[in-house]
């Protein structure tokens, strides 16, 4: 199984370089599962109905979230008609929506998506160490699903280094999200669960986390706030993980980074042919 984890989608350049290039990558890469975290995608500040669906359209087959899940309103109502929206499993009890949900891979595989959200820096919501431990073991790798994938919605490395050993050898994969910068130890671990500590965005990188620069620089040099946060509008980068399992198993045959266009240098999966075309970036850098 090939699949691509697609990090933190952040405003309308963001969402356009999803929808102008994963089209394509399904079909070059011959992707069967794709996650995006969509919980930046309304400009810098959750998600909306139209632009799940266009996800969904454009390939995704779920969409995972975090600490933005409800800044917008309307993700109240529409999230209960949305099964591929998966907001953190360890919000409390009653909370719209789900946090893990078993998704139809479009080769017909069945992939157990869970997104849970760290507690270091972060909300005080339930444990989700507990939380993600108690649904792997309601539905374990290799034998009521073919994969899982995590999503771990966090700030500290720390955390997320050691909830990724906590399900080493029982999950496909452990995706770090939140931080919005790509860490450079994916890799796979002994068990053979694929990690990343932060797979970064999928925004404008000539930003603060995504947001235009001013407003943040300035909050940090007199302590004030002067005016809203505002999704960057430059050139996105497409960042990402590309994943490829083992059938048998549901784990982990190789990992590699994704990263297209943007500021940052372009990085694919070698061994996945053939791989997107490249175009003239700034600088000269393909795209």
């Amino acid at each position: 199984m090939r699949l691509l984890f697609i990090g933190d989608v952040v405003g309308r350049v963001g969402r356009q370089a999803v929808l102008q290039r994963l089209p394509r990558l399904v079909a070059d890469w011959k992707l069967d599962m794709v996650i995006v975290n969509g919980e930046n995608a309304a400009g810098g500040f959750g998600i909306t109905a139209a632009i799940y669906n266009d996800l969904i359209e454009a390939g995704a087959d779920a969409v995972t979230l975090g600490n933005h899940a409800w800044d917008q309103k309307e993700m109240l109502v529409f999230i209960e008609r949305a099964p591929r929206l998966i907001r953190p499993i360890n919000y409390p009890p009653g909370t719209p929506g789900r946090g893990a949900n078993l998704i139809t891979a479009k080769n017909g595989m069945q992939v157990l998506v869970i997104n849970a959200m760290g507690r270091v820096f972060m909300d005080p919501l339930d444990d989700p160490f507990m939380a993600v431990d108690r649904e792997v073991a309601a539905c374990p790798l290799g034998q009521a699903c073919d994969a899982i994938v995590v999503d771990f919605h966090a700030e500290a490395t720390s955390e997320k280094q050691a909830f990724a050993y906590l399900l080493d050898g029982r999950v496909s994969l452990v995706a770090g999200t939140h931080t919005h910068v790509p860490t450079a130890d994916y890799r796979i671990l002994s068990g053979g669960t694929a990690f990343m500590t932060d797979v970064g965005m999928t925004g404008d990188y000539d930003s603060v986390i995504g947001m235009e620069k001013t407003e943040p620089l300035q909050r940090f040099l007199r302590k004030i706030p002067s005016s809203r946060f505002e999704a960057a509008a430059g050139p996105a980068t497409l960042s990402g993980l590309a994943v490829e399992l083992d059938d048998k198993t549901g784990l982990a045959q190789m990992v590699a980074p994704v990263r297209l266009g943007g500021q940052l240098n372009i990085a694919v999966p070698a061994d996945w042919m053939p791989a997107p075309r490249r175009e003239a970036g700034p600088a000269g850098r393909a795209s």
